[in-house]
Parts: structure tokens; sequence; C-alpha cells
């Protein structure tokens, strides 16, 4: 296992060809150049569907996209992990829909706008990740997803030394998701909060400055791990392309002890 984790979340915005110098084709390049070259040891990304997750597979060399265990649905968003497997090894993946049935690809619930689904993995040295993206539209939907994944994943985070949680939470740490975090999984800290840094818009709709919204991108952490650092890449293309409508979060770890 290697003395250092590095790790990335990022929305990386459906296929909309109104984006016009935006759209997926332009940007999708650069946006997985930016990946590359933070050398991640572990990936997540939200919104894509499987055309544009087969995309990043593509371009992404060194890196393993963990879906040996989905059955895929054209119509449909996912979250996904890919992985560095000179880094780490996968020993067991799945997917949660975060519905009333979870086990059912596509279900929804809770008055939710889209099926919204959570991807998990675990990784020798009983790491667990996940990644999740919740409703955009509702903070009492998003609470009741998350309770889902909690209920479905409580086991396998009491049994693992490492816990990261990441993802599209669709509001900011201050709001009631990240409370019911607190109170479930209370060992689980926000590696931002600890480093002392400004609270800013991680979803910026492919603005150059955004001075309003708030943090919804957010990796966590249980105390295996200790943040080196932790930013917002605010790249853009030298055609002035953004590589999606949120900034890549990007962190590294060290391991405790």
């Amino acid at each position: 296992m290697s003395r250092t984790l590095s790790v990335i979340s990022s929305n990386i915005r459906y296929d909309e060809p109104h984006d016009d110098i935006h759209c997926w084709e332009n940007r999708r390049d650069f946006l997985t150049s930016l990946m590359l070259d933070y050398a991640p040891d572990l990936l997540a990304t939200q919104e894509g569907k499987l055309p544009q997750i087969r995309d990043v597979d593509y371009r992404l060399e060194g890196l393993t996209c963990s879906d040996s265990h989905r059955d895929w649905v054209d119509s449909l968003m996912y979250p996904c992990l890919f992985y560095n497997p000179k880094s780490l090894v996968l020993k067991e993946s799945g997917d949660i829909w975060l519905s009333k049935s979870p086990s059912i690809p596509g279900s929804s619930s809770f008055g939710s706008q889209f099926p919204r689904l959570c991807t998990w993995a675990i990784f020798d040295g009983g790491i667990l990740a996940i990644n999740v993206h919740l409703d955009h539209s509702s903070s009492e939907t998003r609470l009741c997803q998350m309770r889902v994944l909690v209920q479905q994943l409580g086991a396998s985070k009491a049994s693992s030394q490492t816990v990261l949680l990441m993802g599209d939470f669709n509001e900011s740490p201050t709001c009631p998701v990240r409370a019911l975090i607190n109170k479930e999984w209370p060992d689980l800290h926000d590696p931002w909060i600890d480093l002392g840094q400004e609270e800013e818009a991680s979803h910026h709709h492919f603005y150059e400055a955004i001075d309003y919204g708030s943090r919804i991108d957010w990796i966590l952490v249980n105390d295996s791990l200790q943040a080196k650092e932790m930013l917002l890449d605010k790249s853009r293309s030298g055609s002035g392309i953004y590589p999606s409508d949120h900034y890549l979060l990007k962190a590294r770890f060290c391991w405790k002890g």
C-alpha cells in the first residue's frame, strides 16, 4: 500500500449539446488530462451516462473502473469509482439505488427528480470508498436517500479500517445531510474544514467567477487518513473551456500510524 493516497471527486456534467463551447466533446480531453495530472489512486465521478463513462475510461490510462458488478441502463446517470490497481487492490464492489428498493436498478423514491445511486468498493487493507450523487431539488429527498445509504452500508463501514465518503451531495456541509452523517457516522470528518479553508462554491455553472452558492462536493474521511491538501481545481483550457460545471475536488492524504 502506498504511503499516500491521492483522491479526486468530480461531477463531470451530463452530455448536454446546448452547453455550446462547453459541450462534452469539447471538454472531455481537458477533463481527463486534469484528472491524470493529479495521479489519483482513487477517482469518483458523478452524473455521467454510459457513453461518457466509456470516454473517460478510455482516456484514463492506468486507472480501472469498478463496474463489473453493474448492469448498465443507457438512459441513467451513474456515479463511478476508478482506481489505480498498482496502489489499490479491489476486493468487492456494488451499487445501491437510493430508493425504497435499493437493489433494483433505476428505482426511484422520496420524490427524487431522477433515480439516484451510490456506488462503493472495498480494497485490500480494509479501505471502503463510497461515491454518491444525491437529489438536486429537495433537502428532505436527500435526507431519505442518505438514510438508505447509511442503512445499506452500515455493516461494511463498521468492518472497515479506512472510510472515504465522497460525491455531489447537492447541499452545503452546514445543511441537514451533513447533520445526519454526523449523527450516524460521527467518525467521518471534513478535511476542508480540518485544513481551515474558507467555504466557496464548487458548482460554477460554467461562469468565470461565482460569488454565491456553496461547496456541494465533499470528500469525508475517518481518522485513518490525514489530509495534506484539498483544493478546488479552477483550471480552464487555453480556449476558455471548463472541464465541467463543477470544479474538480482534489485531495492528498497520508496514512496515520
